[in-house]
Order: C-alpha cells, then structure tokens, then sequence
C-alpha cells in the first residue's frame, strides 16, 4: 500500500533536498511531486547481490512509488537530465556519487580522478540547464565528525562540494531534520 503526503506547493523548477541519515528526504522529494502524473524516478543505488539488507531497502523505496512512475536505473544523470521530458527525480546523489568514485577507482587512488570533477561539473550543468521539472535528492553529510579513514573524507568532500554546486544552480534548496523540512533557498 503506497501511502502519500498531498502534493507539496514547490517555488521553483529545480529544487535540492538534503537530509542524514533516515531524515525523511526521500520521502519528502517523492511527495513533491504529483502521483499520478508520469515522473522519471532514478534510482542511483546499485544492488549488490551479497547484501540482501540493502536490497531491501531498495526494494522498499521500489514499493511506494506510484505506479504510473518510471523507474530508470542508469548511471549518466548529465544525459538523463539534459533529455528533458516527465518530471525527474533523482534519488540519491550519493549513491550516484559512491558508482561514480567506485567506477573511477578514486578508493585506492592518492588523488581523486580528474573524471569524477568532471562527471559532477558535467551533471550541475545540466541540471542549471534542465528544461523541465527536477528534484535531487542528496546526504548531507557536512554535520558530522571528521571521518577517521581517508575513504570517508573523500566521500565526505566529494559529496560536500557536489552538494554546493547543485544547491547554487536550484531554485530550491531544502534540508530535512527529523521529517522536518527547512528551507534554505
């Protein structure tokens, strides 16, 4: 059974939400968009057939969409944003990101590839150019203590920076806090 908050009144057409860990973000980027009218959900999370817990969580997220949406699973978010078309939500530009940093090998590397910056700057530009409706869903993941491995820090600034770059081309940018929204933008 999908459960839905009514459709959420939104300012702009590119609009940014933020959130930790279980805040209710995406949840709340869903229900900014109208169930029955056809949207283009991308769903950034790779399945990773060793981890049956996270399947379920996909899993989950697959079982409240409505089902006039469309679930698209494809790593280029620059093509799939430029494309146009329904509405787009992405969800989540972390898990996104983690595909992109696994993809480039930046893990193991002493510095970030230079493919990552320019797969992010590629996708913020699209997204300021993004003809039509488009809401992102992302971590925020700047409130927290400093992460004692350099794969966390990595993850942390990648992320960080990306988030700075989206939230500046959005004419919305929103921050959940305990299901709570607050707007920034």
């Amino acid at each position: 059974m999908v459960v839905r908050l009514a459709w959420r009144v939104v300012t702009g057409r590119r609009t940014l939400v933020l959130g930790g860990t279980r805040s209710g973000k995406s949840r709340y980027a869903e229900d900014l968009l109208p169930a029955d009218a056809p949207v283009r959900y991308v769903a950034t999370a790779r399945r990773r057939e060793d981890d049956a817990e996270w399947s379920a969580r996909i899993d989950a997220h697959r079982a409240r969409r409505p089902e006039g949406w469309t679930t698209v699973e494809d790593p280029d978010l620059p093509r799939l944003v430029r494309a146009g078309g329904d509405p787009l939500l992405v969800d989540d530009m972390a898990t996104w990101l983690t595909g992109l940093l696994d993809d480039a090998g930046a893990w193991e590397s002493a510095q970030v590839p230079p493919g990552v910056g320019a797969e992010v700057a590629e996708l913020v530009d699209a997204v300021a150019a993004c003809p039509g409706r488009i809401v992102l869903v992302s971590a925020e993941v700047g409130l927290g203590v400093v992460p004692p491995t350099r794969a966390g820090r990595l993850f942390r600034d990648e992320l960080g920076a990306a988030n700075a770059a989206l939230a500046a081309v959005c004419d919305e940018v929103l921050l959940l806090v305990a299901g709570l929204p607050l707007r920034l933008k």
